[in-house]
C-alpha cells in the first residue's frame, strides 16, 4: 500500500498523460477512462477513452479526430500516484485509433499503445547464431532495434541457436524461459535479469487497509518433486539427462514450506520429464532444467489481488502482504499488474502474485 505519511488521505486520482513529451493539463478532465496491462512477457499496452466532443475553433464538433494531437506512431506516457509514489506507469506509442459513438453519452475517442516492444514483436525473420550465450544473442537483437541493453543473466554457450519462423519479441522471450528470466522495456532499454537476481524496494500492503480484496490459494496439482530435461550430446555420442529439484528454489522460499516436499509427505512423489527441448550439452540441460522447476514451484502459492492505486506495484515487484494469517501473510512476486482509472472508482491497481512457499513467510 501507498506508505502512510506519504500518501495523503485524499489526493486528486487524475493521471498525468503526456504525447510527444508534453504534458497537456487539459487531457486530465477529459479522460474518462485508461487502463495499463504488464506482464512478466514483456510488451506492456495500455487504452485510454476520452470525450470527443465539445467546443474547438469556435464550432461544436468532434475534438480529436483531426491526428492533430493523437496520432499514430506518438510517444504517449501516463504517471499516477501522490507526492512521493507518483510514477510513470507507462511509456510507449500509438499504434491505434478508436472512435466510439454511444447511444446516451457523447462521442468518444480510445488510442490504444504499446511500449517499445512493439517492434520487435512486427519483426519476423528466421535465422541462426553460432557459438553464443544468451547474452550475445539478445544484445544482437536490441542492437537491430536501436536499444541499449541492462543485461543481468547466466547460461551456457550454445553451438547454435534458431530463430524459426518468429518474431523477435518471441525469440527473446523463448531465450527468456530458457535462463529463467523475465524482460522489459524501461526508459528506451531493454532490460532481461533472472527473476532472483532482481533488487527492488519491497512494498507493504495490508488486508483492510491498502489491500482491498485478494483470492489466493495452495495449490498441489500442477507440482511435482523433481524435474528432468533429457537430450543428446553430439561431440559425446551420448545422451544427457539433468534433475532439478527443490534445492533450485531453496533461496526463495522466505521461510515457507516448498510444494515438492508437501507433495512428498501429503501425497506422493511425482516427476516431471521434459523431451522435447533437445540440449546439446549437460550445462543446457542443467539451465533448462532450473528454469522449469523454478518457473512451476513458484507457482505454489497464487493470489489475485485488487489495491488502492499504487504506481509502484509493477511486475517484478515483491510485495509483503499482511493481515491474512500465518497460512498466506509474507513476501509474493508480482507478476501481472492492471492500473485503470475511472470516473467512479479512481484509480485501483489489480495485481496478480505468487510464491514458492506457504506459511512462515518471514
Amino acid at each position: 500500500m501507498p506508505d502512510l505519511g506519504v500518501t495523503p488521505l485524499f489526493y486528486p486520482a487524475r493521471p498525468t498523460l503526456s504525447v510527444d513529451g508534453r504534458d497537456l493539463p487539459e487531457l486530465r478532465e477529459a479522460v474518462l477512462s485508461l487502463m495499463v496491462e504488464e506482464t512478466t512477457d514483456g510488451l506492456y499496452r495500455c487504452e485510454a477513452s476520452f470525450g470527443n466532443w465539445g467546443t474547438r475553433r469556435g464550432s461544436v464538433d468532434f475534438l480529436y479526430f483531426d491526428r492533430e494531437l493523437f496520432d499514430f506512431g506518438k510517444d504517449f506516457s501516463i504517471r499516477m500516484g501522490p507526492g512521493r509514489t507518483a510514477k510513470t506507469i507507462f511509456a510507449g506509442r500509438i499504434t491505434a485509433l478508436e472512435g466510439r459513438f454511444p447511444a446516451k453519452r457523447p462521442p468518444e475517442i480510445t488510442i490504444l499503445a504499446e511500449d517499445r516492444l512493439q517492434a520487435l514483436r512486427m519483426t519476423r525473420r528466421s535465422r541462426s547464431f553460432e557459438d553464443v550465450d544468451d547474452q550475445e544473442v539478445i544484445e544482437t537483437i536490441a542492437a537491430d532495434h536501436g536499444l541499449g541493453t541492462e543485461l543481468d543473466i547466466e547460461g551456457p554457450r550454445y553451438a547454435v541457436l534458431a530463430q524459426v519462423n518468429q518474431s523477435d519479441l518471441a525469440f527473446l522471450r523463448e531465450r527468456a524461459r530458457a535462463i529463467d528470466a523475465e524482460l522489459w522495456i524501461a526508459e528506451g532499454r531493454l532490460h532481461v535479469q533472472a527473476r532472483a537476481r532482481r533488487q527492488i524496494d519491497e512494498i507493504e500492503l495490508t488486508y483492510g487497509r491498502g489491500l482491498r480484496e485478494l483470492q489466493v490459494r495452495a495449490d498441489l496439482a500442477g507440482q511435482r518433486s523433481c524435474w528432468s530435461v533429457a537430450g543428446w550430446d553430439p561431440s559425446a555420442k551420448e545422451a544427457i539427462e539433468e534433475t532439478a529439484d527443490a534445492q533450485s528454489i531453496q533461496s526463495e522460499l522466505e521461510g515457507g514450506e516448498s510444494a515438492a516436499g508437501l507433495l512428498g509427505s501429503a501425497l506422493s512423489e511425482h516427476g516431471e520429464r521434459s523431451v522435447h527441448q533437445a540440449p546439446l550439452t549437460s550445462a543446457e540441460a542443467q539451465a533448462l532444467a532450473g528454469a522449469e522447476f523454478r518457473r512451476m514451484a513458484r507457482r505454489f502459492v497464487r493470489g489475485q489481488a485488487m489495491a488502492e492505486g499504487d504506481a509502484r506495484l509493477r511486475v517484478g515487484s515483491r510485495v509483503r502482504l499482511g493481515g491474512l494469517g500465518a497460512l498466506f501473510d509474507g513476501v509474493y512476486s508480482v507478476t501481472e499488474v492492471r492500473h485503470s482509472f475511472d470516473g467512479q472508482n479512481g484509480f485501483r491497481t489489480h495485481f496478480e502474485v505468487e510464491r514458492p512457499g506457504l506459511g512462515g513467510g518471514a
